[in-house]
This record gives C-alpha cells, structure tokens and sequence, in this order.
C-alpha cells in the first residue's frame, strides 16, 4: 500500500472513515453511525427505499450492505420499519455504505436522525466514496471480505485492518441462524393479529423478519415462534397446522446440521410446510439437495422471478448470497420459480406433499408486493389439509 499505515492520504485527511478490502483496496469517505470497526462480508443492495429495513434484517448479519441509490438517511428513523424480530430486537447489517451522507430528517414519521439510529444499533457508516466503482468491483470479481472502520480523528492503522479483512472466516461454514434465532419460544403479538385466529403455525426462527410474522398474523393465523434449535418433537407437540421455516443469516449446509433432521420429521408428519430464503434453503438440503456460494448474491427489491406454473413474472425483494443448486434437485421435487436475471433457482415444492418453498421475500418490506400470494397459497395448504382434503 501506498498510504501512511495510521493516516489517511493528504487528498483524504479530511476523512474520518475507511473501507479496507482484503486485497488491499481502500475506500476513503466520511463516517458516521457507531465508531469503531466491523468486519464482514460487501454486498451491494439495489432497493431505492427501505434502507432501515434493510439494514435490521438479520439475514444481513456478517455483512457490510453498499446502497447503489446514493442518497439514504434522509428520511430518517422509527421504530415500525425495523426487521429485526421481537423477542429479541436483532441487528442486522455490521456497516452501512452510502455515496452521499445522510441529511437532516425530512418525513413525519421519522422519530431519530439516521445517524443516531445507527449509533444506537451499533452500525458503522461510511459516505462519501464511489459505490458505482465498488459495485463495478463486486460485479467482477463477488463478494469480498472487508473491514469499515470509522475514527473521528482519521487515524487508522491500515495494516491491521487488511489483516483483519485477510483472516475473517467468511460466510462459508458460518452458522449464523442460531446467533441472531430467539432464545425463547414466543407467541407473536402484532397490531393486526386477528383476535380469533382458525390455524396455527409455527415459525422456526433462524432469523425472522418482523413483517413474516405480520403477514401470518392479519392473515387469521395464530404464530409461536420457536428457537432454530428446537426439536421436531417440540414443534409437533403444538399440534400445528403448519410450520414455516424463516429466513436467516450465514452457511445453509452449516445450519442444516442440525436443522435438516428436524425438517425432515416435520415433512414426514404430513404437516403443510412453506420455508423463505434460508428456509428454502434448508427444505432444499433437507430434501437432498445442495447449496452453493454466489458470485455476488441477489440483494434488492427489483428483481424479476417467473412463477412456472402460472408463467406470472413477479418482482420480488432478495437477500441471499447462497443458493440451491438447481441441477441437484432429486426426483420429486419440483422447480416452480425462477430467476429471470440469471436462472438460478427460486422456488421448489414437493409433487405430493403440501411442501414449497421460495427463495425471495414475500413479505417485501421493503419491496413489492407482488408475492404476498404464497402466504395465502401457505393458508389454503393448511385450511386443506386441516380439513382431511
């Protein structure tokens, strides 16, 4: 490297923030949120809107998110576009990445500036550097592992933090889901509940958003949600009318360990069973199906996905950079959507079971709301086979 191992560069001395890639790339700008420094892994996120949610994700944990919009932070903050489920509020994102910095709060919902917010939660943020060229790198090159790191005085040592870029894990191996899961069984308690629900499901949480457990809940289900860990025999003994396996952080063939088994019992039980990201995942390798690691993940709110059994092309919201293998699905199990940016995988069900799974985010949030149909897909499944059909 070039730069003075402790201080910025003269053209950046000004800067109080920096972006250390593991082969050395540096990306200077202005930091704000949480001082400090945060290793993980740098995605691209292409969404215009919803930079709360984003970031309060937990299937964001591990990773450092880079707007392509420039401008986010200027609406600021409040507590209803959190993601993060409750029991416990779970952080998301490590660092925030943005071309310009954060204005002052201009909508009335907001209740705190986005860069209190981020303090508050303990995220580092950077503005100020060229997202274009990062994305660019990423698109090129995938995902790389980085460290952001703020300090009011621009001082860094720039060695140490490279190194720290070089000797992280990664994702690859990385259970995540039991880090950011509830420690306790909960019963979900959101406004639009309805009071007199017909069916119950239960969620295994290895990570679940907020607007997941809402959907079920104005839907007229009641919602338990469970720890990742919980046995099948735990599950079953509720005596549910569905399981839902949620979405969820980190190395899908590291979760399945332990996750596989218990899905495997739920799905014998003849126990209607929708999983969403993670949760598609999981049922994939439960299934006998494998995973794999993408170049640069899918993590926005516009992509296009092609349901094969209607021929619909819906946009969706993503967030994963892991996937199945769509050449490695056995007999039986069905491919019912697509990628129309790239092909990959999006959607499988079982040919004789209420099983299917889909690998975008029904629930949006943000995003659109093309996709709230597998929810009531999910329902009928259960009100059926609640009814011996």
């Amino acid at each position: 490297m070039t730069q003075a191992p402790h201080q910025a560069p003269a053209f950046a001395r000004q800067k109080t923030a920096v972006l250390a890639l593991a082969d050395g790339t540096l990306f200077w700008g202005a930091g704000c949120g949480a001082i400090g420094e945060a290793v993980g892994e740098i995605c691209f996120n292409t969404s215009m809107t919803g930079y709360q949610e984003i970031l309060t994700d937990p299937s964001y944990a591990g990773q450092i998110v880079s707007f392509t919009a420039p401008h986010i932070g200027n609406t600021g903050t409040n507590k209803q576009d959190e993601e993060g489920s409750s029991p416990p509020a779970v952080q998301g994102a490590r660092g925030a990445i943005m071309r310009s910095p954060p204005t002052r709060p201009s909508n009335w919902r907001s209740t705190l500036s986005f860069d209190a917010w981020l303090k508050q939660k303990n995220i580092v943020g950077l503005s100020g550097i060229d997202t274009r060229a990062l994305t660019k790198s990423i698109r090129e090159n995938g995902m790389p592992q980085g460290v952001i790191a703020h300090s009011p005085n621009g001082h860094f040592d720039l060695d140490a933090l490279v190194a720290k870029a070089n000797t992280w894990s990664g994702l690859i191996g990385l259970d995540l889901a039991k880090e950011v899961s509830c420690q306790q069984a909960y019963d979900f308690k959101g406004e639009d509940v309805v009071v007199t629900p017909e069916l119950k499901v239960v969620v295994i949480d290895f990570g679940v958003k907020e607007n997941i457990l809402r959907c079920l809940g104005s839907s007229g289900v009641q919602v338990h949600v469970v720890p990742a860990q919980t046995s099948a025999e735990a599950i079953l003994a509720k005596n549910p009318d569905g399981v839902l396996l949620s979405n969820g952080p980190g190395d899908p063939a590291a979760t399945g360990l332990y996750a596989t088994s218990t899905i495997q019992a739920i799905i014998a039980a003849g126990i209607p069973l929708l999983g969403i990201c993670l949760g598609h995942q999981l049922l994939g390798l439960a299934l006998g199906a494998k995973t794999i690691k993408m170049a640069q993940g899918h993590h926005g709110a516009n992509h296009p996905v092609q349901d094969l059994s209607t021929k619909k092309v819906e946009i969706v919201s993503m967030n994963h950079g892991f996937a199945l293998d769509k050449d490695s699905l056995p007999e039986g199990v069905i491919e019912t959507h697509v990628s129309l940016f790239d092909g990959s995988n999006c959607g499988i069900a079982l040919k004789d079971k209420p099983v299917f799974s889909v690998q975008y985010h029904p629930e949006a949030s943000p995003g659109p709301k093309d996709s709230y149909y597998v929810f009531q897909r999910f329902i009928d499944a259960m009100s059926s086979s609640k009814q011996g059909g």
